[in-house]
């Protein structure tokens, strides 16, 4: 367990809650890597913390990052370097609507929504190459470098077909970023020859981006890069409830290894006054069993979580007026019951 920095601390105990009570019999340790630390010894990650990380059958993590830390060395050690150094090449961010109020789309645009984005999580743009040249001139230069491998770009696209029911939609922007579309577009087109049975689909960023708030429900599987998945999967989170309730598993499905966090962050503004959603840490500690194996126990969590929402038996952004706690208590209630 790693709560890290602010609203992290708050939802992490909410989710191991929900773990004990579903019955998982884990043994849990958490570990001290956050900004208090990271300003009082320098070092985001210590050696014989990354030790126990590089060793884990799976970490639940919180949120990173602290107004008193504005070096974003901080992030990249931490976060980062997880997904970058212990592979975690797929992130899976879902989108499933629980309720209707929960939706800002008009009634006859909220019908099913059950989808899943498949984001590559090791290459792209995030992975820190490039540079500004005559900083801090009128004649600056930035360059950010967008990387794609062969490997990379195959492994993620096979993986989107490895979990999809109905079809795979990959989403790229090749008719301006010809280099690397051409990659995606080519791997594209070989990993799906071998899938038959998958329908598939190509679109545009920006044409993806339109459909899926005209309609949502049309989506089954989303494949695309890191960037594209980001900006991507924070709008799906948005279609059916917002940051609060949303989830996500940064996985290598050949190693085993996974971290599972809420993608809402720290939160700085709300942090402590127990008003953060624990939903989407306590969904991502569900994705957590379920990657583990322990697919029951994954089914009961989602759907004391449903059972929870639909009763209004929440935080505030999702309609309820519960504090943090209360709505870990909520859900647990529904799991003794």
């Amino acid at each position: 367990m790693v709560p890290c920095d602010g609203a992290g601390k708050e939802v992490v105990p909410e989710a191991v809650k929900v773990l004990r009570a579903a019955g998982a019999d884990f043994e849990f340790e958490e570990l001290d890597i956050n900004a208090d630390a990271y300003l009082r010894d320098g070092v985001p990650i210590p050696a014989d913390a990354w030790k126990k990380l590089a060793a884990a059958d799976a970490i639940l993590f919180g949120a990173v990052g602290d107004p008193r830390v504005p070096d974003p060395n901080y992030l990249a050690g931490v976060l980062l370097r997880l997904r970058f150094e212990l592979d975690l090449y797929v992130n899976l961010r879902p989108a499933k609507l629980y309720d209707d109020r929960l939706s800002p789309l008009r009634r006859e645009e909220r019908r099913h929504i059950d989808l899943m984005v498949v984001r590559e999580n090791t290459e792209g743009a995030y992975v820190g190459m490039g540079g500004r040249f005559k900083k801090g001139t009128a004649d600056e230069v930035a360059i950010q470098e967008d990387v794609n491998t062969h490997l990379g770009v195959m492994r993620i696209i096979e993986h989107a077909f490895q979990i999809a029911k109905n079809e795979v939609v990959m989403v790229d922007k090749s008719n301006a970023m010809t280099f690397a579309g051409g990659l995606w577009q080519e791997r594209w087109k070989d990993v799906a020859r071998a899938h038959p049975a998958i329908k598939t689909r190509h679109l545009f960023v920006d044409a993806a981006a339109m459909q899926l708030v005209k309609d949502p429900s049309q989506f089954d599987v989303i494949v695309t890069s890191n960037l594209f998945g980001d900006v991507l999967s924070d709008l799906t989170a948005e279609l059916v409830g917002g940051m609060g309730i949303a989830p996500s598993a940064n996985i290598n499905p050949k190693t085993g290894r996974g971290l599972f966090e809420p993608v809402h962050g720290t939160a700085p503004d709300i942090a402590g006054k127990g008003l953060v959603n624990p939903i989407g840490a306590i969904l991502s500690a569900g994705m957590m069993v379920q990657h583990l194996g322990h697919h029951e126990m994954a089914s009961a969590i989602e759907g004391a979580v449903e059972s929870a929402i639909r009763a209004g038996e929440c935080t505030r952004d999702v309609g309820g007026n519960l504090s943090t706690s209360q709505a870990g208590d909520a859900v647990v209630k529904r799991l003794r019951d």
